[in-house]
């Protein structure tokens, strides 16, 4: 970084304003193509980037190397970045290294307009490559072109780097944490990336490309029969009809399910709507939003997840204490309890907007049945003040809850009869059930959903709420993973809501499944040690019933 003694800092530091609104600016423009490309909640980086750009301790410490070290302002900003960046390096815990990252690709940004040239992603490509980096900046993924882009491959980065989001939205191939012998491949050179196996084999002999050649044609004829039976139900050989929705954000995301063939929406994501601003939306905004949503799927189902915001979602606006685990802090339903001129206005403009469709309302985080009874009284409060104003509204909405944490879990019997159905939400319900940060990288080989205690919980979930006559859903993304596909179909599990590219193979797998088969697979999974040893298990029996799933 080019850096120059100044003189007059009051000067220097005049050009601030104007760079930060520029850069502000971009980054606007760059959420709303990711957007469009890969979602609303893998594009809420940008907006988080924006949030830096308005930190006032940042800010404050560039004023202060200009004014103190007589530094010009774009040294000033470098130094202040990487000092941030140095500070979230040496916190434990990928989530961290890579927020790190944000913090550079920030600065990078600022300094490119206080000297008036474009910023650039650092990859420009000619041809169809993998990329192989020690990381990428979110400027650098969103900005690549994706028709070039068949995979990639970094040092850093873990579950929840800017890579492996992109790649999971693309549905493309990304092995993460490698060693840092990939950066001395030369460009041109052949490789294979496995990214089921997470393997990347440098100058493969005949015979292994021959055998990977072989299985990207494979897939790729798998994909083309998937997509083209997309739009057919998803009924077993031995006649059973299973429900196959989506998990989505926004009108693009509800286009893009209905595209794949997604009946429906097993969790719309609410987030959007409060994330984005600086002002919480009024009644009559989340009405108009929710109302664009449901119009896409018309008389199909759709279950609108109420605001999962807090700990780690920050909303200025609401004044949110900070906590030192916000994981197990006031989020989901709980904030929403305590706090009814959120909850209330979302309420209303969800049973407006749900009149002559089928939506669904869900409570998230719930914990124990009194949270059920007071979001519930507070959902009458809510059909009852409609009343008097002389507005209609679905009165006899669905009302259901995620089931997310070990406790609701535990006493699905005790809830299942004051709901109206269960969804669960595996991601959490994995994190909380083995005491595993799902973004720590060295815990990967624990966090998975495959594991046996996080599986007998699920089941322990669709048995209570069989028994009460109830139905059962899985919204997180165990619903999509082929290999869970047979566990959680022998189980009873009613609905599978997913990542919308995974609909396809998802109806496939179902299809090429009969029931008693995939309950002697699920019971056989039940016993067996560790997650591991489920999905080489599950992939055995797959092989054997001839069942293509990658």
């Amino acid at each position: 970084m080019d850096r120059c003694p100044i003189t007059d800092a009051a000067s220097e530091l005049s050009r601030l304003p104007a760079a930060v609104e520029k850069a502000k600016q971009q980054l606007d423009e760059l959420f709303k193509k990711a957007r469009k490309e890969v979602g609303e909640k893998d594009a809420e980086i940008f907006q988080a980037h924006i949030s830096m750009l308005e930190d006032p301790e940042l800010i404050g410490m560039i004023e202060n190397l200009v004014t103190e070290q007589h530094i010009n302002l774009e040294a000033a900003v470098w130094d202040a970045a990487e000092h941030y960046a140095q500070l979230l390096s040496q916190l434990e815990g990928e989530y961290f290294q890579a927020r790190a990252v944000d913090v550079r690709d920030v600065g990078l940004r600022l300094v490119a307009v206080l000297q008036n040239r474009p910023f650039q992603p650092q990859l420009s490509l000619s041809k169809p490559s993998i990329i192989l980096a020690k990381d990428l900046t979110p400027s650098d993924t969103v900005q690549l072109d994706k028709t070039m882009v068949l995979g990639f491959c970094t040092v850093e980065g873990g579950e929840t780097s800017h890579t492996a989001i992109l790649a999971r939205s693309l549905g493309l191939a990304a092995v993460v944490g490698c060693p840092n012998e990939i950066l001395e491949l030369t460009d041109g050179s052949l490789v294979i990336l496995d990214g089921y196996q997470g393997k990347l084999y440098v100058d493969p002999d005949k015979a292994l490309l021959d055998e990977y050649e072989k299985r990207l044609e494979a897939a790729k004829g798998l994909k083309q029969r998937t997509l083209a039976r997309c739009h057919e139900p998803a009924v077993t050989k031995d006649g059973k009809r299973v429900e196959v929705v989506a998990n989505i954000g926004n009108v693009q995301g509800a286009k893009t399910a209905i595209q794949h063939g997604a009946e429906g929406v097993g969790l719309l994501r609410t987030e959007f709507l409060y994330l984005e601003r600086a002002t919480m939306p009024d009644e009559e905004e989340q009405v108009q939003a929710y109302r664009e949503i449901v119009k896409v799927f018309g008389k199909m189902p759709v279950v609108l997840r109420t605001s999962d915001i807090g700990g780690d979602k920050e909303i200025p606006y609401l004044n949110l204490p900070r906590e030192m685990n916000p994981f197990l802090g006031e989020r989901g339903l709980r904030l929403c309890l305590t706090n009814p001129q959120l909850f209330k206005p979302q309420l209303k403009a969800a049973l407006r907007a749900g009149e002559g469709f089928n939506l669904k309302i869900m409570f998230p985080m719930v914990t124990v049945e009194d949270e059920i009874h007071q979001a519930k009284q507070i959902l009458d409060q809510c059909k009852e003040e409609l009343r008097k104003e002389g507005k209609t509204f679905a009165a006899d909405v669905e009302v259901g809850i995620m089931v997310e944490v070990p406790s609701a879990a535990i006493m699905a019997d005790k809830l299942a009869p004051i709901v109206d159905f269960f969804s669960i939400g595996t991601n959490d319900l994995t994190q909380y059930t083995l005491a595993v940060d799902r973004t720590n990288p060295h815990l990967i080989h624990l966090a998975s959903a495959f594991a046996p205690a996080v599986l007998r919980l699920i089941r322990m979930v669709i048995d209570s709420a069989h028994t009460c006559g109830k139905w059962v859903g899985v919204c997180g993304e165990l619903a999509g993973e082929p290999l869970a596909i047979p566990i959680l179909l022998g189980m009873g599990l009613d609905e599978f809501s997913m990542n919308p590219i995974a609909v396809p193979l998802a109806k496939h797998i179902l299809r090429s499944l009969d029931v008693p088969i995939a309950k002697r697979i699920a019971e056989r999974a039940l016993t067996l040690p560790s997650a591991e040893a489920v999905k080489t298990y599950v992939r055995q029996e797959m092989q054997s019933l001839s069942i293509e799933i990658d």
